[in-house]
Formats: C-alpha cells, structure tokens, sequence
C-alpha cells in the first residue's frame, strides 16, 4: 500500500515539474510571436508565483480539511486547464489569465507533497521525489524543442504538456479510494516511516508561534535564494544562450533541458547517497558544486564551458531543496511541519517570484549577459544563508544523521 502510494506521489510530482520550465525555453520564439518586450516573460513568471505563493499559504488549512489526495487531484486538474488556455491565448492578456491557475494549482500540490512526505518517509525518498520533479522540468523543455525545431510553434508545446497534465489527474482521480483509506490507516508502513517518527525527540518548540521557532526565518532566506537561483537559469537560461552565445532557439532549449537533468540525475543519485550522508553534508557539498558551475557561466571561457556549466549548476541544486526539506519536521517539531512547510514553500516561491523578473528588467536596461553574475550572488548568498543557519541549530537533534 505504502509503495503504491509512494509512485502516485512520484507521478504527481511529474505534473509539478512538467511546466516549471516551459516558459523559458519556449520564450525566444513567444516573444516574436507575440511582439512584446523581454521583461514580460518576467512578469508571466511573476504572475504563476504569486498564484503558487497565494496556495501555499493557506495549504495547512486546505490540507487539513480535504485531505492530501483531493487535494492533489484538483490541483493538477486546474494546471492542467491552464497549460490549455495557453495553447488557445490569442494575445498576451490571456497567458496572465492562465498564469493564474497555473500558481494555484503548483502551490498546493507542492506543499502538501513534501509535507506528507517529509513527516511519513526517509530522506532518500524524498532526494527521490524531486527527481521525479526533475523528470517533469527536463522532459517540459525536451518536448518544446521538438515543436519549435519541427514546426517553430510553442503553443503545440503547451497542448502536448496539457494532455499529459489531464492524463495524470485522470491517474490521481482514479487513486482518491488508496489515499481515502490511507489517510484512514496511516496508509504507511511502519517500516516506511520517516526516522523523524522514531527518533527520541524533545519538541523544544511545541507550544511556539511557527515564526518564532528559532531557525525558521533562516530556512526562509535559505529558500527564498534557492528558488531564485534555479528560477533565474530555467528562466533566462535559453535567453542567454541565445542571446550572448548566438545559439538557435532550439539548442538552447535542450540545454536547459540538460540543466534540469542535471538536477534529476542528481537527485536521483542522493537518494541512494541518503543512505551514509547526512542532509547537512549534502546541502554544503551541493552549495560548492553550484559555485563551481556558477563560476564556468561567469568566466570568459569557451562555450562548452559554459554549456558545462549549465549542467554543474543542476548537479549542485540537486541535493538542496529536498534536503533542506526533508529537515523541517526534525528542526522545528512535527506540530508545526506542515504550516511551516507552508511558509517555506510561500518563501520559496517569492524567491521565484522577483528574482528573475527582477534580471529581466536589468538586462533590458543593460544587457544579457549579466547573467552569469547574477547566478554566482545568488549560490554565494544561499551558501551563506544556510551555513549561518546549521551554526544557529548546532546541536539540536535532527533528522540528518538517520537514514
């Protein structure tokens, strides 16, 4: 029961990454299509985030009373929905509408998703459950190439990411019985469950306000800088390369694509490093790869540097989101997890929000190729973020060391 409900979740997780990073690879070719100006696929992505962040917000509340599964299912339906209305927007008025429903329905799934996962299962299986993330964000490009290499048309993308969105709510709404009796059952398998369910813990932070727990506003700023770095490169990522590295529309859409690989593989491969690694480490060891890659992007180097660096950045985020993750229950107590996975999927989100818009208005007024600085500020803030944060939980017990 419990591994059956651990590859719905991972097929749910699909459908989030799925359109994470249409918009930026299929940008080039929308903005002559729809003769609007750089900074607009900016404030698309703006308008997506803030719907995300909206649902985020009020996710405890929503989770609480429809239970995870309705909750999943409708949430993939309205994104579903809103990828077809971008198929038929007839101007750029309409893809702000659809934008709309496409943030709520992410929000939703997301909190709820890694909350339900981070409180029941082991680390490894949620490393796991963003690379099923990563699946969805590479292949989203991948199927944009093809269209615009075939038939210079986007909007065919957007159709195609649609019906797989509809196919996969069909699957959630067909598996609402598994998580009606799995929410009534604990629906896990004790061996299944999270070490947070079994370690001896003392909920120092129980009675609390979430806010007020110590760490948490560090965990926010630790999110808020991750979501902005990997927005920013799924965002301005094809620009760039088009832009500055004179590469066509279509190649530097699979190479974005090879990004999110990057970060699938990865997070596929921590799942098993999990094992003998704790989360801490593995954050830290990500953090350096990042810069690594960062600093291939920003030097004057040769091309397939940078093309290299676009992958390294993707292996060095890979273990950071779902680690950082997977350590809110241990940190913070399991009373308040899912109202500060909340908070902290609301955070992220705003870091997806304004970070890339926000490049996007600098590059208009100067050029694209600021790029490459921008990414390196944004690993060295969060690198910085994250370790003033371990030193303020030093030698609290958490989940980092059980696997």
């Amino acid at each position: 029961m419990a591994t059956f409900l651990l590859l719905i979740i991972y097929l749910a997780f699909i459908s989030l990454g799925l359109p994470d990073s249409l918009l930026g690879a299929a940008w080039p070719v929308m903005q002559v299509d729809l003769n609007t100006p750089l900074e607009t696929a900016g404030l698309l992505f703006m308008t997506i985030a803030a719907g995300t962040i909206i649902s985020s917000l009020f996710s405890g509340k929503v989770l609480k009373r429809f239970g995870t599964g309705k909750v999943t299912f409708v949430s993939t339906l309205m994104t579903a929905g809103a990828l077809l209305g971008f198929y038929f927007a007839p101007s750029v008025i309409w893809l702000f509408l659809c934008a709309i429903p496409l943030g709520l329905g992410a929000g939703a799934i997301d909190a709820g998703l890694n909350d339900y996962v981070a409180t029941h299962y082991k680390a490894h299986h949620m490393s796991w459950l963003h690379s099923f993330w990563g699946v969805g964000a590479t292949l989203g490009p991948f199927i944009m190439a093809y269209y615009i290499s075939r038939q210079n048309s986007w909007s065919s993308g957007y159709l195609t990411i649609a019906v797989i969105q509809f196919v996969l709510a069909i699957i959630l709404l067909l598996s609402l019985p598994l998580w009606n009796r799995g929410n009534k059952n604990s629906a896990i398998d004790s061996n299944e469950k999270s070490e947070v369910e079994n370690v001896s813990y003392k909920d120092e932070n129980v009675n609390d306000k979430p806010l007020k727990i110590r760490g948490v506003k560090l965990a926010l700023a630790s999110f808020l800088f991750y979501c902005g770095v990997e927005a920013t490169i799924g965002l301005w990522g094809s620009s760039y390369l088009v832009n500055v590295k004179d590469l066509p529309a279509a190649t530097a859409a699979q190479w974005v694509s090879f990004y999110f690989g990057g970060i699938t593989i990865g997070r596929f491969i921590t799942g098993f490093i999990t094992f003998k690694v704790n989360n801490v480490v593995l954050i830290r060891s990500g953090q350096f790869i990042a810069l690594i890659g960062a600093a291939l992007l920003f030097l004057p180097l040769p091309l397939y540097f940078s093309l290299a660096g676009f992958i390294l950045v993707g292996l060095g985020l890979a273990p950071i989101f779902p680690c950082m993750l997977h350590e809110t229950p241990a940190r913070f107590g399991k009373k308040h997890s899912q109202t500060i996975m909340g908070y902290q999927m609301a955070v992220a989100y705003t870091g997806s929000t304004f970070v890339p818009p926000l490049l996007g208005v600098m590059a208009s007024n100067t050029t694209m190729g600021i790029f490459p600085i921008c990414v390196v500020i944004l690993v060295g803030v969060m690198f910085l973020s994250t370790e003033k944060l371990n030193r303020s939980l030093k030698g609290k017990s958490t989940s980092s060391t059980a696997m």
